[in-house]
């Protein structure tokens, strides 16, 4: 390419490396990518279905407003879909698109109206989703990353004490988590939706002062039953439990055969793993408030014993809540 030829290329290039080699107008951008053009123009849609399939550079495209109602940018016959990253959608219409496998990483659907558009397997990761209509959007498979990129830029806010916009973020993420929940239980996958709950109860417990008792209590819930999404951790937490009151019994003492027994570094190894066993047996007991009453506990155990019988009634409860909640599904 010639020194004069290249002054004719587009300006767009990013911090990947990529540059547009596509015609320059006055304003130093390709039509594409110039942002003060919008794209509203009938032939638009078909024009960018060709460029896309031609191999023009689709990303940083600049297509704010723009009128794409059923277009097709599915690369076909191709394992990967388009790149259409670090694009700029802010209330495009793609009511009806087909943008199965698109790779929208870093772009921006703001307020876009996705209503029946296909986006299955699409990457979403850091994609600005803020107000994105979803109405009968196929989203099966997409991906939209561990975190949001008002995430991102809410950590950084918080480094640099910038707590109103910190604030800020964190409500657009809640926002954002509660209309792909909503419409993912629209749409029956439920599993998606219980992901998108516990985030958007973690967004919202963010925006808690930070050493409050709302935010304290909201983070043992996630601890726990991760917002009622995970069964799993009730399970974790109960075998916890169990082990951590055996070995407070193994050494505060328990009594059964009418004798008391605890720890005693003058009994051997063997004695001793069968005090254990039996302090694990007998915490098994206490926690199901089964109370069998062949072991019974002695001084400061029966404290342990009564907080674990509590803690152990309370968790089964939560345990049968949050089973029964997946399993309905």
């Amino acid at each position: 390419m010639t020194a004069a030829n290249h002054d004719n290329c587009c300006r767009y290039a990013d911090e990947q490396g990529f540059t547009c080699s596509g015609i320059a107008s006055d304003s130093g951008w390709c039509y594409w990518h110039d942002p003060n053009i919008t794209k509203d123009h009938p032939q638009d849609k078909e024009n960018l279905q060709e460029y896309a399939r031609s191999g023009g550079m689709t990303r940083g495209l600049s297509l704010n407003n723009a009128k794409l109602s059923g277009i097709d940018l599915v690369n076909h016959h191709h394992k990967n879909g388009f790149d259409f990253s670090h694009c700029d959608f802010y209330r495009a219409d793609l009511t009806n698109a087909h943008l199965f496998n698109i790779n929208l990483k870093h772009a921006s659907l703001m307020k876009a109206e996705l209503c029946s558009a296909n986006m299955h397997n699409a990457n979403l990761h850091y994609c600005n989703l803020l107000g994105a209509h979803w109405h009968d959007t196929k989203i099966k498979n997409f991906d939209i990353g561990d975190e949001l990129i008002q995430e991102v830029q809410a950590a950084k806010a918080i480094e640099d004490f910038d707590l109103v916009l910190a604030q800020d973020l964190f409500e657009q993420s809640e926002e954002i988590y509660r209309d792909l929940r909503k419409h993912s239980e629209r749409e029956g996958i439920f599993t998606l939706s219980g992901r998108f709950i516990q985030k958007e109860l973690t967004m919202r417990r963010y925006q808690m002062p930070k050493r409050s008792l709302a935010r304290g209590m909201s983070k043992v819930v996630d601890l726990f039953c991760g917002y009622g999404e995970e069964p799993i951790r009730v399970v974790n937490f109960s075998i916890i439990l169990i082990l951590i009151c055996s070995m407070l019994y193994f050494f505060t003492g328990i009594q059964f055969e009418g004798n008391t027994y605890s720890y005693n570094s003058t009994q051997s190894f063997e004695e001793n793993i069968m005090l254990f066993l039996h302090c694990i047996y007998y915490s098994i007991v206490t926690f199901t408030t089964l109370g069998y009453g062949d072991i019974t506990p002695v001084g400061i155990s029966r404290a342990i014993a009564a907080t674990e019988a509590f803690t152990g009634s309370f968790t089964i409860a939560l345990f049968v809540v949050v089973f029964v909640k997946k399993m309905t599904r």
